[in-house]
């Protein structure tokens, strides 16, 4: 089995036990849960028997295909980073599989009242945000430049899940995470009016040393059944 350095491993069986073909996807944080489900339904579906996930920041996805990693499929939350990939090792153009939208995470119960984004500017509030290298501290830029909101976070994560865990554990009264984080629980998320929160697309990119088995799985992400995966996860078509 191959294993790679830096990133959350996961076996997933798929309904051919026996088989000794395998398919690694490395799949953005925000994807984590559903990656796993998504793979077993496609090992239900599919006569191969095992489906590797590699859990990392998107920065790291990219630092892993332009160095060789063993990668056949990459789940991205963005558009730039799937296109950054599919001109490192790309096997055709990438593909929308998803959508998800931007909340503001706080303390279970919102005990601080927090409920705009305009909120997050008081001073006496500890606030995360994600980096602005990955794609949610990309999509959080986005958003503060459209609500007009000059925030100054006490620290920037490497990752969206780097915010969630700070709110979850008290370490920070607030942040912005995908809507779907939310189901991880130990937070409330508050909404942010359409109007400001900027479109979250998640893309699949078959790499050449998935061959066709790469891109079968991609064509699974946009069945019925890959769809119905996203769904049951909170992503939007």
């Amino acid at each position: 089995m191959r294993a790679m350095a830096a990133t959350l491993l996961v076996m997933v069986a798929g309904a051919c036990s026996g088989s000794e073909s395998e398919l690694v996807l490395g799949v953005a944080s925000s994807l984590s849960e559903v990656s796993a489900d998504l793979a077993e339904a496609f090992g239900a579906v599919s006569r191969d028997g095992e489906v590797q996930l590699s859990v990392s920041g998107s920065q790291v996805l990219v630092s892993q295909v332009r160095g060789g990693a063993p990668l056949d499929v990459v789940l991205t939350a963005d558009a730039a980073t799937a296109q950054t990939i599919a001109a490192l090792d790309g096997w055709g153009d990438p593909v929308r599989v998803a959508g998800n939208r931007m909340v503001i995470a706080v303390a279970e119960g919102n005990p601080l009242g927090i409920q705009t984004v305009s909120d997050l500017a008081n001073g006496e509030l500890t606030i995360v945000l994600a980096a602005s290298e990955v794609p949610a501290g990309a999509y959080t830029d986005e958003l503060l430049r459209r609500a007009d909101v000059r925030l100054v976070p006490d620290s920037n994560e490497a990752s969206v899940r780097g915010v969630l865990t700070k709110v979850r554990l008290g370490e920070a009264d607030a942040g912005i995470v995908y809507q779907t984080d939310l189901l991880v629980g130990g937070i409330t998320g508050v909404r942010i009016p359409d109007a400001i929160n900027p479109t979250v697309d998640y893309y699949a990119v078959a790499l050449e040393t998935g061959g066709d088995q790469a891109a079968e799985f991609v064509e699974f992400l946009l069945s019925r059944d890959g769809q119905s995966v996203f769904a049951n996860h909170g992503f939007a078509p």
